[in-house]
């Protein structure tokens, strides 16, 4: 018998939302994508039902949550570049709040009380300690922050209002990509590290920039907590679990609460590439903070998440493998 539940994944053709749609096909799920392709890719979603439009159009959502009944509604659609906030903040908080608003809204009113949001570590702004845990004071420095803030703070109200149950997921640095080299990042323009480097390694770029090297580090250089996308999705499966038992609505970290250093970073993608990766030294950028490192143990023990790829050469040698995929089909489609 098929126990397998509907499951809305709003923003499931991008990079993390095409890993969560794979393993809810995997898990014996049955994904739903809505994605307006704005920065999505059609072929990501795995032979899922795909509907392409936005998530703050009524006369969109609307049919479609009355035709699948989702069980949940699983929201990976928003804009997530820090420094593009800076310079759009209008458009940050039209797609990442007013759109989200309507898609609560048109929740409510077809009765669906179950919603996962993809959060970040953005929401904490300039970290007061380190690790950072889930009850440190949120004060976010950018858009995109104030943004992610906002829809945590509505899904409290609408929780204790509606009975809109939810669980909250705040990201620290997503990276790797699926174990069997089909799935990945394609960001248009790239900005994060990991790609970034071995973008450098398969000869597209010719250095990657380190914003800075006397951030008070044991190295000088920023460190971040990288955690693999298929961890992040596991998470993801484990809240939706969760929820369906009857939990509370609630929010966890997730991060290895591991940091490494951009120069070890540097390090780990030469041994896995084999490659060397010039490095340009650039001036640090406002608000970056030198350490950004996540205690995740609330997850850890109220949702039973254990990162399963938390090596750090692991993490770039999937992210390599993807990397070499795709330059192998830009080279099949070079006339």
């Amino acid at each position: 018998m098929d126990t397998g539940l509907p499951i809305v994944v709003a923003g499931g053709a991008g990079y993390i939302g095409s890993h969560m749609v794979r393993m809810l096909q995997d898990s014996g799920h049955h994904p739903i994508v809505i994605d307006n392709l704005a920065t999505g890719h059609a072929d990501a979603v795995s032979g899922a039902t795909l509907a392409v439009g936005d998530i703050g159009d009524r006369d969109f959502v609307l049919p479609l949550l009355r035709q699948y009944r989702p069980a949940c509604v699983m929201h990976f659609a928003a804009s997530s570049q820090v420094g593009e906030s800076v310079l759009k903040p209008a458009a940050y908080w039209h797609n990442n709040v007013a759109q989200t608003l309507t898609l609560l809204d048109c929740m409510r009113q077809e009765g669906i009380g179950q919603f996962i949001f993809s959060s970040t570590a953005a929401v904490f702004g300039l970290p007061q300690s380190i690790p950072i845990a889930d009850d440190h004071p949120r004060n976010p420095i950018n858009p995109y922050g104030q943004t992610k803030l906002a829809v945590e703070n509505i899904l409290e109200g609408y929780s204790r209002a509606y009975g809109l149950r939810s669980i909250s997921l705040r990201y620290f640095n997503a990276a790797g990509a699926h174990p069997d080299g089909t799935l990945g990042e394609r960001h248009e323009p790239e900005t994060h590290l990991i790609p970034l480097i071995l973008q450098v390694a398969s000869g597209k770029r010719p250095l990657v920039s380190r914003f800075g090297q006397a951030h008070g580090t044991p190295d000088g250089s920023c460190i971040r907590d990288y955690v693999h996308v298929q961890d992040l999705c596991t998470a993801h499966l484990l809240a939706l679990q969760a929820l369906t038992a009857g939990a509370a609505t609630a929010s966890y970290n997730l991060g290895n609460g591991t940091g490494h250093s951009v120069n070890e970073v540097v390090a780990a993608a030469r041994r896995v590439t084999g490659h060397a990766i010039p490095v340009r030294d650039d001036s640090s950028r406002e608000g970056d903070p030198p350490v950004l490192v996540a205690d995740a143990s609330r997850a850890r023990a109220q949702l039973g998440w254990s990162p399963q790829f938390a090596d750090l050469d692991a993490i770039i040698g999937h992210a390599w493998a993807w990397e070499q995929k795709r330059e192998k089909m830009r080279e099949l489609r070079v006339p």
